[in-house]
């Protein structure tokens, strides 16, 4: 029986077997071109778990000739490090040294800032990967001397082609000739949500009972639901809410009920009615003032009903906003009032705006159409325009009666 699990035995020691990531290892990929120039530099791989990274790391290291050192930022110390370094300096010269840091944003600010002296001189060349985002998660000193790259989930089509060479091997160790089923092994595929370990362990897994084939109904006896690449505190959780809002402002119903199921099945009820709040107000404005409305009512059903009901009023809400014409013209005017405020502008309001007791206020119910021409804006803003009528039938309603209305005013 194989101890090790099935993706480090099938791990590829050269960038034609990696599966995934063409973009930086591909043909064209842009590592594969700097490795091939002879160049080694220091690298920020991050993305989601089981996408490559370390696999990319031991291939960098074995082409480049360096010596591989290997610490994870859970377990590690700054004495670890230092341990690393001792022991380079006997190689330094004679190759170089690699140091891979997985899961770098476990290393606090002072460990961070340690790597830096060894980074400038040459001693080590760091590749460090992390799951978050680093431009949050990791020192500016360290990015400033790394190439970021990202590493994105690898696609079903691509897991496939690890699947099939992972199964290959387990009839090889074990002697066996199991097949599986297409659509078993498109499955496993799928429900990895781009991890290729996950669906490697999955594969082992369900090899381990079968007698002459893998069937669909053997892989879903060992997967429970899928919930997807999910965290509520990391980057994935705030992409979709980015996916959602985005699908919502491109009108694209089917994209945001999409994302809008990806966020509630990972559980994150909350956020959903957080952001849909958000895009009411956001997106949809003034072409349609009611969606606020209707937005509050859905989201305070959702509250109440809790999952999995919730969906029922958020999905509705989803794509009424979708769907729902857009403007974003008062958005962008209070952005620009606030804009000239922060630059200063603005400090002293028009004396006949202040308390009653000055003078010079007209009150606009006091005349036709409850309407007389007047500066509101401060002396150093007036004339200024931050709001724009939308191009939408409500605002442009609105506009028709005001321009009307401000014509007959002749005061």
């Amino acid at each position: 029986m194989q101890n090790q699990p099935l993706a480090d035995r099938l791990r590829p020691t050269s960038l034609d077997d990696m599966v995934g990531q063409t973009h930086l290892f591909g043909k064209n990929g842009v590592v594969r071109k700097m490795l091939d120039s002879g160049r080694v530099t220091n690298m920020i791989f991050y993305g989601p778990p089981g996408t490559g990274k370390t696999t990319a790391a031991n291939i960098v290291a074995a082409q480049s000739g360096m010596t591989l050192y290997k610490l994870n930022a859970t377990t590690a110390s700054l004495s670890d490090v230092k341990d690393v370094i001792a022991q380079s300096q006997n190689l330094f010269g004679a190759g170089g040294t690699l140091l891979y840091l997985d899961e770098i944003q476990y290393f606090n600010r002072k460990q961070q800032q340690s790597l830096l002296e060894y980074i400038e001189d040459g001693r080590v060349t760091l590749i460090a990967s992390t799951t978050d985002n680093p431009y949050f998660c990791i020192y500016n000193a360290i990015l400033s001397r790394c190439a970021v790259f990202e590493f994105k989930p690898v696609s079903a089509g691509e897991i496939t082609r690890a699947l099939t060479r992972g199964l290959a091997l387990l009839n090889t160790e074990n002697q066996k000739n199991i097949s599986v089923e297409e659509d078993a092994l498109d499955y496993i595929a799928g429900i990895g949500g781009g991890d290729v370990r996950a669906a490697l362990g999955v594969l082992e897994n369900v090899y381990s009972i079968a007698k002459d084939k893998i069937t669909l109904a053997a892989v879903r006896d060992f997967t429970p639901a899928f919930t997807g690449n999910f965290d509520r505190s990391g980057d994935v959780h705030y992409d979709l809410l980015s996916c959602l809002q985005k699908s919502v402002r491109g009108s694209d119903p089917d994209a945001a009920v999409f994302y809008l199921a990806r966020i509630l099945e990972g559980g994150d009820l909350l956020s959903a009615c957080r952001r849909l709040l958000v895009m009411a107000n956001e997106d949809v404005g003034l072409a349609y003032p009611q969606a606020a409305i209707y937005a509050k009512a859905c989201v305070d059903s959702a509250k109440e009903l809790g999952l999995p009901e919730a969906a029922i009023p958020l999905a509705d809400l989803a794509v009424m906003l979708a769907t729902a014409p857009k403007s974003n013209s008062a958005y962008m005017a209070y952005h620009a009032a606030k804009a000239d405020f922060l630059a200063g502008r603005g400090q002293d309001v028009p004396v006949h705006l202040q308390s009653p007791m000055f003078r010079g206020y007209k009150y606009p119910h006091d005349y036709p159409n409850h309407y007389v021409r007047q500066q509101y804006l401060p002396d150093d803003l007036a004339g200024k325009v931050y709001y724009t009528y939308g191009e939408n039938k409500n605002e442009q309603a609105a506009k028709a009666y005001w321009d009307t209305i401000k014509k007959k005013d002749t005061k």
